[in-house]
């Protein structure tokens, strides 16, 4: 690979890992900002969700936003705004003041995200080097989230929790230079931007979570929860009628005309709602009834991290004799095994060692696995025209899968509390079974995988695409 593309390739990937990693960096922290900021648990949640919620929300308008004025310009637009809202963030004296340059944060890593991964489709066109950039690059997307516990974790314990947010400005002024240095700007045309396409996701996506959490705290059949509810399928359902009549949407609907493709955002989403809810819920449990300090949680994941990193120096060869479709299910079920195991292991308040630690590093092999494979189908034969709204589309996937699947499982979790709110059993418990919540995800994102991305049997004469 060329020394040029390598640069290019770094920083992308740093990039995508600072925007990973502010999805997860507060949650070893949660409790110390509880106890700083005043907030109630169910409040602490959007830490985390008023950030995912606006990335997940904006990434479409931030995808066409790049198609229409060139990515490199909303690229470094993203990371100077990122840099800059997570300095509001460190500074920030009370829970609303968080909350809202947290929601900015994530607005700032839509710009920034769509336009790197359709720079990362650009700039590698030849087969093995895109298969070995993507590994990469899906590397990081999944192991981000558990470096962000570690850091997070060091930070909370040694220095303060707002150090998570500071250490975003430096790294995103170097990125600044380098943008502007490195990367081309590409061509730009003439178009609209679809804001009523943008706004109708936001809305619906954010009134579906806000549900779920509500949900949480008063019961289904209360018009707090049933309100949001039907308000963001309303608005989901405005989305589509939307787009399928916009001259120029944010997501065109072709993308989903191809059955692999649509299997890959389907999947994606399922995995992450099942995947990403593990980061919120273990370092719960290791803090509260193992009695880990946050920096110990947050290093709890090594194993989890390790092995996604290690996954993504073999997954090319593994690709590559094997084909997208196997690796992707046989990580899966990886991580459905060990997912499950690990539920039962919260209920009875096993040790971490040995078993929690090796099924950790069981869950990282799995995911190591199925990312490269979802976002390189993700990709497969999109018209360069709409290479920056697939990229969008993968990442919104992602992210909506985050939010949606952490606010689902959340309130299994509280359900489960109400009986004994006190008891370390009873917490014990409840992660139990959110983690359980988890495995249902998995499974379905399994069953998503076959019947969407298996091929199909052809009449004879035609040929069957193949997956590999």
């Amino acid at each position: 690979m060329h020394q040029s593309k390598w640069i290019i390739l770094t920083i992308i990937i740093a990039c995508q890992l600072i925007v990973v990693l502010d999805a997860s960096i507060m949650v070893t922290a949660i409790p110390e900002i509880g106890r700083s900021l005043q907030m109630s648990t169910t409040s602490l949640t959007w830490v985390q969700n008023s950030y995912i919620l606006a990335f997940g929300g904006f990434l479409l308008l931030g995808a066409r936003a790049g198609d229409l004025l060139g990515r490199r310009k909303m690229l470094a637009a993203g990371i100077g705004l990122f840099s800059f809202t997570s300095l509001l963030a460190g500074l920030a004296p009370t829970a609303e003041f968080l909350l809202v340059s947290r929601a900015f944060q994530g607005f700032a890593a839509a710009l920034a995200t769509p336009a790197a991964l359709a720079l990362l489709s650009a700039s590698f066109v030849e087969a093995k080097e895109r298969s070995r950039a993507i590994a990469m690059y899906s590397a990081v997307s999944a192991a981000g989230g558990s470096i962000g516990l570690i850091l997070g974790g060091f930070f909370t314990d040694f220095i303060s929790w707002r150090l998570g947010m500071f250490i975003n400005v430096p790294i995103g002024i170097v990125l600044l230079y380098l943008v502007q240095r490195f990367i081309q700007q590409s061509a730009t045309r003439n178009g609209r931007f679809d804001l009523w396409g943008a706004l109708t996701s936001v809305v619906g996506m954010t009134a579906l979570v806000f549900g779920f959490v509500q949900a949480a705290d008063y019961g289904w059949g209360k018009p707090e929860t049933w309100i949001p509810l039907a308000l963001g399928m309303v608005s989901l359902t405005a989305f589509v009628l939307i787009e399928a009549r916009a001259a120029e949407p944010i997501i065109p609907l072709r993308l989903f005309a191809s059955r692999q493709r649509s299997g890959a955002y389907l999947g994606r989403f399922l995995m992450v709602c099942g995947n990403f809810s593990l980061f919120f819920f273990v370092p719960q449990y290791l803090q509260n009834v193992l009695g880990f300090s946050s920096f110990e949680a947050g290093l709890a994941f090594l194993p989890f991290t390790g092995a996604q990193f290690g996954m993504m120096f073999l997954m090319h060869r593994l690709v590559h004799r094997y084909g997208n479709m196997k690796v992707l299910v046989t990580g899966m079920l990886l991580a459905i095994i060990g997912t499950l195991w690990l539920s039962r292991l919260a209920s009875v308040q096993a040790p971490f060692f040995p078993h929690m630690f090796i099924l950790l590093a069981i869950m990282g092999i799995g995911g190591g696995m199925v990312f490269q494979p979802l976002t390189a189908l993700g990709l497969s034969d999109v018209d360069p025209r709409d290479t920056g709204a697939a990229s969008g589309l993968i990442n919104v996937a992602h992210q909506s899968g985050s939010s949606l699947g952490l606010a689902v499982l959340i309130t299994v979790f509280n359900v489960t509390m109400r009986s004994d709110p006190s008891s370390t059993m009873q917490f014990a418990h409840a992660v139990s079974n959110s983690i359980l919540g988890s495995v249902v995800f998995i499974i379905s994102a399994l069953v998503a995988t076959l019947l969407c991305l298996l091929p199909t049997r052809q009449p004879a004469g035609k040929q069957v695409i193949s997956n590999s």
